[in-house]
């Protein structure tokens, strides 16, 4: 039996380069009725706690470190006994928003079992310098933070992003994953590799 995927969805604020903004985050939830893996932690740790539902946490892993992603980690580690796992190479803003680090640093290739189902992380670049998505092959499903959405990459517009960057984490990392798999984003609708790969080549401007 494979993992199950439920979706809830948190607001609040979303802050960089002095600016604010309101928004709703994708908070992915992979598991069965006895364990979960938490992929993001915004704004309310008791919903999200409440979505867990008494389950054991096996991880919390984080997209990346935009605020409106991680705000609500640690408080949700502390909550369910679970580690944070964070991409070192966005720690200059998990520094903003945390004073204390982050559990375990995700890396690339770094693998999550849950419910019989793994999840690879898989490095892609250009959002922020350390975003990651985490694949799962057998739920034929990938989990994109802000590196892909429904339409088009994630915003380059602020600082520590990179809009030729993130096209070609899209191209050489995303793309290649098969048509069929779902793209559960960090905000919005999900989508479908084989939908945004027959419009990569539009995308000729960074998003604001």
């Amino acid at each position: 039996m494979t993992a199950r995927v439920d979706k809830i969805v948190t607001s609040g604020r979303f802050a960089l380069d002095g600016g604010s903004w309101d928004v709703d985050n994708n908070v992915w939830l992979i598991g069965d009725d006895a364990e979960v893996l938490v992929i993001d932690a915004p704004h309310d740790s008791d919903a999200i706690l409440a979505a867990i539902g008494g389950r054991t946490v096996l991880a919390i892993v984080l997209t990346h470190g935009h605020n409106d992603h991680i705000n609500a980690a640690v408080e949700l580690g502390r909550m369910t006994g679970a580690a944070v796992w964070f991409p070192p190479a966005d720690r200059m803003l998990w520094d903003v928003e945390h004073d204390s680090p982050p559990d375990k640093e995700l890396h690339t290739g770094a693998t999550f079992t849950v419910a019989g189902t793994v999840l690879r992380a898989i490095p892609t670049p250009g959002h922020t310098p350390g975003s990651m998505c985490l694949y799962a092959e057998e739920l034929g499903a990938v989990f994109t933070g802000d590196t892909l959405f429904a339409g088009g990459p994630g915003a380059t517009g602020r600082s520590y992003s990179d809009f030729d960057t993130i096209i070609e984490s899209i191209r050489e990392r995303l793309l290649t994953l098969p048509d069929e798999t779902v793209v559960h984003t960090g905000h919005g609708d999900d989508t479908t590799i084989g939908a945004e790969s027959s419009h990569v080549d539009e995308w000729t401007r960074p998003a604001a």
